[in-house]
């Protein structure tokens, strides 16, 4: 019964996902809401906002830490249960499932990247590199961390057809890619229009932030 211990890592890994660091860290550090200002977005970049580079720091950390942490605990704990490689594949899309909808938090989440390099670094740490390079030159060379992002995304499942082949971590990958790239459906338009903001551009501050 494979696919009921599948079932199980996934809901773990959803549960998990759930854990908005953006919305916890700034809690914990006595800081506004991330969804009530900016972007309204929980997530690391929305985060700066408030001038506190730490906790835009650790919500980043943790984003991706969740989703990493997720697939290497299905394949630690949940293989000797019968969980394969389709269902640690499933549990990091959980997790990234869980960010972009967290239970916890009204089903109010982020865009995903964070969460997103994380789970593929845990999957195929070399696919994972591929990704965070990609993001890394888009971001140098055009200054736009939403361009960055859905390149990434778009591209990550393209190099691991390439190098790996047609399986069940494929399918996983496409669908994040997917759910990345309609989350940036307002920073596509805004780029489309020459409205989106470029990496370091500043924007409307976050309430009581540091000047």
């Amino acid at each position: 019964m494979g696919w009921i211990a599948d079932l199980v890592a996934a809901a773990c890994g959803y549960l998990l996902g759930s854990i908005s660091f953006a919305v916890v860290v700034s809690r914990a550090m006595g800081l506004a809401d991330p969804r009530s200002y900016g972007s309204k977005n929980p997530g690391a970049t929305n985060v700066l906002r408030t001038g506190s580079k730490l906790a835009a720091g650790l919500t980043l950390a943790g984003d991706a830490a969740k989703g990493a942490v997720a697939v290497w605990l299905a394949r630690r704990y949940g293989v000797p249960f019968g969980v394969g490689e389709f269902g640690v594949a499933l549990t990091g899309f959980a997790a990234f499932v869980g960010h972009l909808y967290p239970v916890f938090f009204r089903f109010q989440g982020g865009k995903g990247v964070a969460t997103f390099l994380g789970v593929v670094l845990a999957l195929n740490p070399w696919l994972g590199l591929a990704a965070c390079v990609v993001w890394l030159l888009i971001a140098v060379f055009f200054r736009y961390s939403s361009l960055a992002s859905i390149l990434a995304a778009a591209l990550t499942p393209l190099f691991y057809a390439f190098a790996w082949g047609f399986d069940g971590l494929l399918v996983a990958l496409v669908a994040m890619s997917v759910l990345l790239v309609i989350r940036h459906q307002r920073n596509i338009v805004n780029l489309m229009a020459g409205k989106e903001r470029k990496i370091g551009e500043k924007a409307n501050a976050a309430p009581g932030a540091r000047h």
